[in-house]
């Protein structure tokens, strides 16, 4: 299939986050220039990108990477930076929809992406601030019930190392008057998204991997024996191709257009707040989440400022005022912060689909892709990069259970995707507003 896009990235440049103006140095690389041949191509230096290439260099494969702007532009580089266990759809949803054989290889895997970016940073000497523990708090009764049934659920699955708080308990953690309790998953953590993906890709060029910047993808040629992928500048002809673009990757493939939804999240950051305000908001430096259906979710940087993010635009639009948009809710959250100054505020995509479960499957003989994590893609993109890489060394047997899994189109196509979703997002705020 034959299909053209134009830029998406403006300049390329880092959209101006705190990551982008705390990053470790890294080169500029080249952008794609005439007809290179590669044995494998992945389109997109994101965490899905980077995990597939790095995987395959480890085992010897030669592998390019193409990337329209620059590592880690999009999502990967954006995020809050939470490793939270699990896909969006809960083990139950999976159960009920997919079968008990299929959420029981789910729940075998959901701790893995936070286990893949552990052993990166150790085998590369990645510095970007590894923080340990995530916690998810409630507001409500209702929400209490919820996290008590994930426990039970998650243990049923031999997955044992959450606990649920009271409220006295939590303030250990965060010490907030907003929340009932919580749960503590020992297993999560957070830490600096951009400086993780550019120490993955200093880590695939060390082992002969070639990444193309710059290089926003014009057409695509999945029918061809071997795949053709096209800049503006280049070709490059591979005997296998990965697509890993997310929800940045546009028009450029139809089959895979109507799949997800573009949805962007804000994040923003305060000054510096000094240690003991810091470790007075979250004293055990973990990173947090509510369990509402449009959540807050937060955690502190390495110098302690606190990273607030939340909210949802569908399409992918970003809002006029990201401060305006999340103050009111930090300062719920955190009413000393009343007066705190912000100093950088943005806005990323991440890709949405239907089912609230990532898909990964192939186009023709020789396209596989990998997108769709729906707001859960700091650990999903790292352990669908490994499956990815699986499949391509040989290995089909966890790639074939998510190709088999359906796919549903969103109600009423692209013309009403985001009608309809802005709908079912009031409705569920509402019920988080009445405690249901």
């Amino acid at each position: 299939m034959n299909a053209a896009s134009t830029s998406y990235a403006g300049d390329g440049r880092h959209t101006a986050s705190y990551y982008a103006a705390s990053a470790n140095p890294a080169p500029e690389r080249p952008p794609l220039a005439g007809h290179v041949t590669a044995d494998i191509c992945v389109v997109g230096a994101g965490y899905s990108g980077l995990s597939t290439a790095l995987h395959l260099a480890e085992k010897g494969h030669k592998v390019v990477i193409l990337e329209g702007a620059r590592v880690g532009w999009g999502a990967s580089g954006r995020n809050g930076g939470q490793i939270v266990n699990g896909l969006n759809a809960s083990l139950q949803t999976i159960a009920r929809r997919y079968g008990q054989d299929t959420a029981s290889f789910v729940a075998g895997m959901v701790q893995e992406g936070g286990q893949i970016i552990r052993e990166r940073i150790a085998t590369y000497d990645i510095r970007c601030d590894l923080k340990e523990t995530n916690v998810f708090v409630g507001l409500t009764g209702a929400h209490m019930r919820e996290l008590e049934a994930r426990r039970a659920l998650w243990a049923s699955y031999g997955i044992t190392n959450q606990e649920l708080l009271d409220r006295d308990q939590l303030r250990k953690h965060v010490n907030s008057d907003l929340y009932a309790g919580g749960l503590i998953d020992y297993t999560g953590g957070h830490i600096h998204p951009l400086n993780l993906a550019l120490g993955e890709a200093a880590a695939f060029e060390t082992l002969g991997g070639v990444i193309y910047e710059m290089s926003p993808v014009t057409s695509v040629d999945t029918a061809a024996a071997q795949p053709v992928v096209r800049t503006a500048a280049g070709q490059i002809t591979c005997k296998t191709l990965v697509l890993c673009g997310n929800a940045y990757l546009g028009n450029v493939v139809p089959d895979l257009a109507p799949r997800v939804m573009p949805v962007s999240t804000q994040v923003m950051a305060t000054e510096p707040l000094g240690e003991e305000l810091a470790h007075t908001l979250i004293p055990n430096d973990g990173c947090v989440e509510d369990v509402r259906y449009i959540l807050d979710y937060y955690r502190l940087s390495a110098d302690k400022r606190l990273l607030f993010g939340g909210g949802t635009v569908y399409g992918g639009a970003d809002p006029r005022d990201i401060e305006a948009k999340l103050r009111r809710n930090m300062d719920k959250v955190f009413p000393q912060l009343k007066s705190v100054r912000v100093d950088y505020a943005w806005s990323g995509n991440f890709a949405l689909s239907f089912s609230r479960v990532p898909q990964m499957g192939r186009i023709g003989a020789n396209t596989y892709f990998a997108h769709g994590y729906s707001g859960h893609g700091v650990t999903g993109s790292h352990t669908f990069g490994r499956i990815l890489s699986e499949a391509i060394d040989g290995d089909l047997a966890r790639f074939d259970v998510f190709a088999a899994l359906p796919w549903y189109p969103f109600p009423g196509g692209r013309a009403l995707r985001v009608p309809y979703s802005v709908i079912g997002s009031w409705w569920y705020a509402l019920r988080d507003k009445l405690g249901l």
